[in-house]
């Protein structure tokens, strides 16, 4: 089969190639280093090989809740939720919430938006629905917040005994509030590693559980990311690794002054492919005071707005473009007589070779606007490749890091915000900083 490429060339008069061969040694220890897991929350390198054991099992039990429900609600935040929702969004089709007549899936807990969760309860009067709910401790405000209200919801709908048939948690192994609740209803739940972290977490049932019942073929994708797995993790040959050299190439454009990373596309349902690697890139990065920004644009709609910007603007950027290689050929341009739209010269043609035409055009007016530009070519948009794309980003992730010297696998500064919200709120144990916190916003 296929694999995912690396196109470099509209890299090469901005990197000297040579730069790239003077990191491999150092990429090669990084890789062994990874693969040894002597480092915390590096349990995701060999997911995708040792988490086939749990398969039967989340597949059993997404068939068993589909017999159940026409709605499954997924609630979760960052890493316990992105995931998962980037492969579906990826797979599904654009005008529906659901996939070949699998339950409709509804997304939770990632926002503090009133109005979306009063809407959500009251969209779910006339469903028969169930609750994946994803929090490693339970206490995380977004998730809470929303567990609480769509339990309250669901329970004065059934019964408890069918409540237990309903809901499934996916926490820690033993400490933390859904790992009482769990413990205490008789919900099924399932297991999030200790070692590895949430935005590395999409092949662990984070992932797994809310995907398999949603009908995405969960073992299409382990499979692809167990290919990459055993091919990016081989240190033989440093020079070929797409992992690697897309790591070496974001950190020597770091060095030279680039400062943003821009992920685009020409394929819209890979939009949240893009929102789970933002996550993963700049909560893996951005602490110390240094790492690329990680942003990103949908083409050709962002073209028409911020095209004028990757054109001509400053020159601290450089884009990453996933390219699908095999996508649909089947809409036609009609012919028409009097050819008022002057789009005659394209009658005939399908609009995914015009699509196609454009991304090229692109890269062209871009590179030659002086934007260096990484092209990942994706053979198609499948769980197979998905899983190689995922994994391929994840190594790359990690090795990024260590690059720039910076633990990949915390996220300190995520904190700030929290204590000044709970005090606000006057959490119990923050009252010390409520009257600190509420001086300083008015002194400001």
């Amino acid at each position: 089969m296929k694999q995912i490429t690396l196109n470099i060339n509209f890299t090469k008069k901005f990197i000297n190639i040579q730069e790239i061969k003077q990191l491999e040694s150092e990429i090669k220890n990084i890789i062994t280093n990874l693969s040894s897991k002597t480092k915390d929350f590096t349990g995701w390198i060999d997911l995708p090989s040792t988490i086939e054991s749990q398969l039967e099992d989340i597949e059993k039990t997404s068939q068993e809740l589909r017999k159940k429900i026409d709605t499954l609600v997924v609630i979760g935040i960052g890493g316990s939720y992105l995931g998962a929702r980037a492969i579906f969004e990826a797979i599904k089709p654009y005008f529906s919430n659901n996939l070949n007549n699998m339950p409709e899936i509804i997304w939770a807990g990632h926002n503090l938006c009133e109005s979306y969760l009063s809407q959500l309860l009251e969209y779910l009067n006339n469903k028969n629905y169930g609750i994946v709910v994803i929090s490693k401790s339970g206490t995380t405000t977004e998730p809470a917040i929303a567990f609480r209200l769509i339990k309250n919801h669901l329970e004065k709908k059934v019964s408890r005994e069918i409540l237990k048939e309903l809901i499934i948690v996916i926490t820690d192994k033993e400490k933390g509030a859904l790992r009482k609740i769990a413990n205490e209803e008789g919900y099924k739940s399932y297991i999030i590693p200790d070692d590895v972290g949430g935005r590395f977490s999409v092949l662990t049932p984070v992932g797994l559980v809310p995907l398999a019942i949603a009908g995405i073929n969960i073992r299409n994708l382990i499979n692809g990311a167990k290919e990459f797995q055993s091919k990016l993790l081989d240190t033989s040959n440093i020079s070929e690794n797409i992992s690697a050299i897309y790591a070496a190439l974001r950190f020597l454009l770091y060095k030279s002054g680039k400062k943003i990373e821009v992920l685009a596309s020409f394929e819209n349902n890979l939009h949240y492919i893009a929102e789970w690697w933002k996550q993963l890139y700049g909560e893996s990065e951005g602490k110390e005071l240094k790492g690329l920004f990680p942003t990103s644009v949908d083409y050709t709609t962002d073209l028409h707005s911020l095209g004028q910007y990757m054109q001509e603007g400053e020159r601290h950027i450089f884009e990453t473009i996933i390219t699908v290689e095999k996508s649909e050929n089947k809409l036609l341009i009609p012919y028409q007589n009097d050819d008022t739209d002057e789009l005659n010269y394209i009658a005939g043609k399908s609009v995914n070779e015009i699509n196609k035409m454009a991304e090229k055009g692109t890269i062209l007016a871009h590179y030659e606007g002086n934007v260096p530009i990484i092209i990942i070519n994706l053979p198609m948009i499948s769980e197979y490749y998905l899983g190689q794309l995922l994994y391929f980003f994840e190594l790359a992730c990690a090795i990024s890091g260590y690059l720039i010297k910076v633990n990949p696998f915390n996220q300190p500064g995520v904190e700030a915000y929290k204590k000044n919200m709970f005090a606000l709120l006057n959490k119990p144990g923050y009252e010390n900083f409520s009257q600190e916190i509420k001086n300083k916003l008015q002194n400001i």
